[in-house]
């Protein structure tokens, strides 16, 4: 019973410290637009917001609530010897890098191990992996399960990925366990159905 009400106090806190930031950009639904600086191109079936900030160089964000509630990530066109995300500290913790001999089952790690360096995360696993055709090439969907550094809350996500033309593409979407991910989890797999290049 304490667990269930300090994750409520977390879901709490975050309400009231992560509203959607003024600089976003309404995303609106059944539009085709390109995602990440890239040629990949998704249609949502609902509104989403678009986060002004982006977590990488060829990245972006939308939510619908706040990036800490519902994120829904795009990763363009990566290229190899480059990271998902924004260096931190290059020096002491370079973030993993993109390989172009990397195979479809080394994308769940390399999230994995950049979550730990850029998102501080204390705990991550990846639950399922399963191969997939993502907009019409070999790709994988995998779920992880994560928990941010001095937070009790814990996190559910699922991406969709391949490695096409040796760039690699990829599309996350995570929320909180508790409510969160539930609520919005159908209209973001939608987005991810939607991908084309």
């Amino acid at each position: 019973m304490s667990k269930i009400l300090a994750a409520l106090a977390a879901v709490a806190t975050l309400l009231f410290a992560a509203p959607v930031a003024a600089g976003n950009k309404l995303i609106p639904a059944g539009e085709r637009i390109a995602v990440a600086k890239s040629t990949m191109t998704v249609q949502p079936s609902a509104e989403w917001n678009k986060l002004s900030e982006r977590p990488g160089r060829n990245a972006e964000t939308w939510t619908q609530d706040g990036d800490d509630l519902n994120d829904l990530s795009f990763y363009g066109g990566i290229e190899p010897g480059r990271p998902l995300f924004r260096e931190i500290d290059r020096k002491n913790k370079p973030l993993p890098k993109v390989s172009a001999t990397m195979l479809i089952t080394d994308i769940p790690v390399l999230l994995e191990n950049s979550y730990r360096i850029a998102r501080d995360a204390s705990s991550m696993a990846i639950d399922t992996i399963a191969p997939i055709q993502f907009a019409g090439n070999k790709g994988v969907r995998f779920t992880y399960t994560f928990s941010k550094q001095n937070e009790t809350l814990q996190r559910r996500g699922e991406a969709r990925g391949a490695v096409v033309g040796g760039k690699l593409y990829l599309v996350t979407y995570e929320a909180p366990s508790l409510y969160y991910y539930d609520r919005s989890v159908a209209v973001a797999q939608a987005v991810a159905d939607s991908v084309r290049f």
